[in-house]
């Protein structure tokens, strides 16, 4: 889509009903993903089933002229034939997942000196939390089961991997508790990090693999460092419990969700709250019956850093631009609980109540190279280095988001 269109329905899948009844109360989409080379897609489909989808779908379910775009020379495999479409069974309900980065190097060793059936290739992981407090850990390629991480003591909501490739691995609990593991060491466990006072509903790890975000079900969000595991700072604004937060992919902003119907824009190397993206209803109730129908689910940045994607109660599915106030698209969509991005841009994947997946157009734009200086900057530079350069300050403001 250009920017400003709404976005258009690509596909819709839905899950079968692979036992004998319906287990309404767990047949959730809780989490979707793509692999970061855009090769695989995950989708939680409810009791217990993760399906791994190859990437870019089969043509029947895409637009002429669409699956084109998204096709990428990266997503053929070499010398092994098409990919398959793989059902992992996890045995618990599926709340988190996450791909590691790709390819990952470090981890050949790991799983052919324990997994000598596993090819001695380099190989894309699946981590799954579950509802148990288990973290399962697949390789995708082959769909086999490598680890099984114990240590939560209650359900893993939310995982996220070091986008360095270190296969250094977050998860975060209902336990209150985040914890980091190295699956380089079979996946130990090397931290546990305690301070939330509710359910830890969200983990976020920024691009620069400098911070860690949390987001419990609490009016504060966590800020931690990923070098000495301890808490930065918290973040204060929200009126509700944060249930989302992503990074920027130059790490340089910070964006939260809460149920409070805000999404607040942050600097997280200095605490500063840049700005705040209201959710209002397109068309309010005439009672206060649904007073909090625009309870925010998810929200994520676009790969080029320039939209973020939101989905809330209201039934709708937004698009913001960057710098503008108000969505620039709509979308309608019923029981949205999670979204995420194309790593390579064009597509949203949204995850419903019912076990749904979508996927919908998304802006595609060609970044002014003024963006993309600032992104190649602030992929290394923090707020204060910035602020530090002999610069104009119109220049300064510019690389530091202020020009709001």
């Amino acid at each position: 889509m250009e920017a400003g269109e709404e976005p258009l329905l690509l596909a819709e899948l839905k899950p079968g009903r692979p036992h004998q009844f319906d287990w309404k109360s767990s047949c959730e989409t809780w989490s979707v993903a793509f692999s970061p080379d855009g090769s695989w897609f995950a989708w939680s489909q409810g009791h217990c089933i993760v399906k791994l989808i190859p990437w870019p779908l089969e043509e029947q379910f895409i637009p002429k002229g669409f699956e084109a775009k998204s096709r990428s020379s990266k997503n053929e495999t070499k010398g092994r034939g098409s990919p398959k479409e793989k059902t992992l069974d996890c045995g618990q309900i599926v709340w988190g997942l996450a791909f590691s980065p790709w390819p990952s190097p470090p981890s050949k060793k790991l799983w052919t000196r324990h997994h000598p059936q596993v090819p001695d290739v380099s190989c894309l992981i699946l981590a799954t939390g579950l509802n148990d407090g288990q973290i399962k850990i697949w390789e995708v390629q082959t769909g086999l089961l490598l680890l099984n991480l114990s240590g939560h003591q209650d359900v893993v909501r939310d995982l996220s991997f070091t986008p360095s490739g270190s296969l250094i691995l977050v998860s975060a609990s209902r336990d209150k508790t985040l914890r980091i593991w190295d699956l380089n060491k079979h996946g130990k466990q090397i931290q546990v990090l305690s301070g939330h006072l509710q359910w830890v509903y969200c983990c976020s790890i920024s691009p620069d693999c400098s911070m860690l975000c949390s987001a419990a079900g609490e009016k504060s969000v966590f800020l931690w460092s990923m070098r000495s595991y301890t808490l930065i700072r918290k973040l204060e604004g929200h009126q509700s419990s944060v249930v989302s937060c992503d990074f920027s992919p130059d790490s340089a902003l910070l964006v939260t969700a809460s149920y409070d119907t805000n999404v607040i824009m942050w600097d997280p190397y200095t605490g500063e709250r840049l700005r705040s993206l209201h959710h209002t209803q397109l068309n309010p109730p005439m009672d206060d019956s649904d007073v909090h129908i625009s309870s925010l689910r998810s929200v994520c940045f676009s790969p080029e850093g320039l939209y973020l994607a939101t989905v809330a109660d209201d039934r709708l599915l937004r698009i913001w631009a960057l710098e503008l106030k108000t969505p620039i698209a709509f979308a309608p969509m019923t029981n949205g609980l999670c979204c995420t991005f194309f790593p390579h841009g064009g597509v949203i994947a949204t995850g419903t109540r019912d076990g749904h997946v979508q996927f919908w157009t998304a802006p595609r734009v060609l970044s002014s190279l003024k963006h993309l200086c600032r992104k190649a900057l602030r992929s290394f530079l923090t707020t204060y280095q910035v602020l530090a350069l002999p610069i104009p300050k119109k220049m300064k403001e510019f690389l530091t988001y202020r020009t709001f």
